[in-house]
């Protein structure tokens, strides 16, 4: 099954749902993005309702891949940066791809439709994200174009005595 990226789609019950168990099977797979497992669907939705609040008040950008049932596959989200010095860059967030894809090319995708998301927005010239030390994601992001810019030593806490550096990209879209 291929996967179809779209850009804000209507949010649904429905598809909030399918978000949360992509957020979940994600988490619970060992990925970073925001959680560490084990984690119910439930216990991630008021952040992503704030999310998808951001989206529905156009200050972020909904990147969803699905599958060809419709079933979310793949997300980012693209935020605009509210700063009036910082307008020209947007910012990454809970960048994720079903377990079940990673391997197979999806990330590159869904990295390559964040960027054309980003492209599309007048004025802006970088995006800027941050990941999680320790697994690996800095081969993934460098390999994408982002270059490391920043790295904050055991600035994350996913256990009582395992700590994360917290690293900082950056990829110019000029």
């Amino acid at each position: 099954m291929s996967i179809q990226y779209i850009v804000d789609p209507e949010v649904t019950p429905g598809l909030t749902d399918g978000l949360l168990r992509l957020w979940a099977d994600v988490t619970n797979a060992g990925g970073a993005v925001g959680y560490v497992p084990p984690v119910a669907p439930e216990e991630i939705r008021e952040v992503c309702d704030g999310h998808l609040a951001q989206v529905a008040a156009g200050e972020a950008r909904l990147v969803l891949g699905v599958d060809d049932a419709g079933t979310p596959a793949a997300l980012a989200f693209v935020h605009r940066n509210s700063h009036r010095l910082m307008r020209h860059w947007v910012g990454l967030y809970r960048v994720m791809v079903h377990p079940s894809r990673q391997g197979t090319g999806e990330g590159r995708r869904l990295m390559a439709a964040c960027e054309e998301t980003a492209r599309a927005s007048d004025g802006i010239r970088a995006i800027r994200l941050t990941c999680r030390g320790g697994l690996g994601l800095e081969r993934f992001y460098e390999s994408c174009g982002y270059k490391e810019v920043g790295r904050t030593p055991e600035a994350i806490r996913v256990a009582e005595d395992d700590f994360r550096d917290d690293v900082l990209f950056w990829r110019p879209l000029t």
